[in-house]
């Protein structure tokens, strides 16, 4: 694992949405971050192919729901989280398009936020 530790950027309100995880699921998702922030990958942490290289997503169980958030390591020397959700759809494991398609919206958002070092 790298010496630097990289800090955490939330975008929109992916902050707010871990939050409301229970807290088994939170602590996961802390653990996870903090597995990035000092370079590593947490077992739980899987790429998210569909959006785009350094992009994964943390894939928590709990109950007989699924609880996920996606961030980013490849932009900067930032951790941005993009995304925080209830996965609800009974089809499968795929993430939604709707999920997807906001995850690119927010890393695009996360982009221009390093590029003026926001």
């Amino acid at each position: 694992m790298n010496e630097k530790i990289k800090s955490v950027t939330w975008v929109g309100d992916s902050r707010e949405q871990v939050r409301r995880f229970p807290k088994a699921a939170r602590r996961t998702v802390g653990e996870a971050l903090r597995f990035a922030q000092w370079g590593g990958k947490h077992p739980k942490s899987k790429p998210l192919r569909s959006v785009g290289s350094g992009v994964l997503e943390i894939v928590v169980p709990y109950d007989t729901n699924t609880y996920r958030a996606v961030y980013t390591v490849k932009i900067g020397e930032k951790i941005y989280v993009l995304h925080a959700f209830q996965k609800k759809s009974t089809r499968g494991i795929r993430t939604p398009k709707q999920e997807i398609d906001l995850i690119k919206r927010r890393l695009k958002i996360a982009r221009n936020m390093e590029t003026r070092n926001e």
